[in-house]
């Protein structure tokens, strides 16, 4: 067996609800050659419940995603190498997002959520487990203010800066643009989520994307081009979020990366605590995009091998 089969085969071990599945699963093959340590960069956990406690504070419920599922996905994707998100629902509780990670052993890192109370001997026990980044979660809790943004920002720089960590936003427009001199200035990366919150409807003009483009230019700023389906609502080709992805691309090829956004939790249906199904994504199909977005394999190679290698220390 190959060390990649060797991998998935240890997750695939790991207690699983195999025939209660409910996170998606490719359907369409890959249709082009996934180089060797191909990095899959924005994924989530969301663990047994009974286990791991959502946060009261939470905007919506998900279904249960597990190691199991996601390292089925990775083998239909022909990705060796994983990063775990720490999704809103947890809170700063790690717990499931670290669960993930050890599940997939040195082929994972994490992207936490800390607060104030976070330690400096918490941070090197995640460090130690392999976290590499926090994250500011600004859409999911409805928070997208450029004011907020920039406080959330200068306190997060101080609590990592040591660390050898970076920032990743999940944000739009409007608060990319009210914080870019910030991050121009930042002495930590910093990474912006699917898109830098773009919208495909509003095209290359909307606010707030020529500043992206030039943080990116720049080599202030990466950006994952991942979760198309919340840049456009012309699913399952997303064809409108094509001259976005090639744009942010030409801008600065060694500061993109690639995440699929697997499990697609979807928005709260009724109340926050009511159960919101995961979105049925083909993730194959999307994954296979890239080569329509970047049609030059060395260019694809970075993006899913050696930009994620710098970026999470792999």
């Amino acid at each position: 067996m190959t060390r990649r089969e060797l991998l998935y085969t240890a997750a695939a071990a790991l207690p699983a609800r195999a025939l209660l599945a409910k996170a998606s699963q490719p359907k369409t093959a890959v249709n082009f050659e996934i180089p060797e340590h191909a990095c899959d960069c924005h994924t989530h956990i969301f663990g047994d419940p009974k286990q791991f406690p959502f946060w009261e504070g939470r905007s919506y419920t998900p279904e249960m995603a597990l190691p199991s599922e996601m390292a089925a996905l990775h083998r239909a994707l022909h990705m060796e190498r994983v990063v775990i998100v720490q999704p809103s629902i947890y809170g700063t509780d790690n717990s499931s997002t670290l669960y993930g990670m050890r599940a997939r052993g040195t082929a994972a890192r994490g992207v936490a959520v800390i607060d104030d109370k976070t330690t400096a001997a918490d941070l090197e026990a995640m460090q130690r487990a392999g976290m590499r980044g926090i994250r500011i979660n600004l859409t999911n809790n409805g928070q997208n203010d450029v004011g907020l943004a920039r406080r959330k920002f200068t306190d997060a720089v101080g609590q990592i800066r040591d660390m050898k960590w970076h920032i990743q936003m999940y944000t739009n427009m409007e608060v990319v643009a009210g914080i870019s001199q910030l991050v121009q200035s930042s002495p930590v990366p910093v990474v912006f989520d699917h898109f830098g919150g773009a919208e495909a409807a509003k095209g290359m003009q909307q606010e707030g994307f020529a500043e992206l483009l030039a943080l990116v230019h720049l080599g202030k700023a990466w950006v994952k081009i991942s979760g198309a389906y919340r840049a456009s609502a012309k699913a399952p080709n997303y064809a409108d979020v094509t001259p976005l992805a090639k744009a942010l691309i030409a801008a600065n090829p060694e500061r993109i990366v690639w995440g699929s956004d697997w499990p697609h939790p979807g928005p709260a249906v009724g109340k926050p605590t009511d159960p919101a199904p995961l979105q049925k994504i083909d993730d194959g199909q999307v994954l296979n995009l890239l080569p329509v977005w970047v049609p030059d394999a060395e260019v694809r190679k970075k993006i899913l091998v050696d930009n994620p290698a710098r970026l999470y220390g792999f």
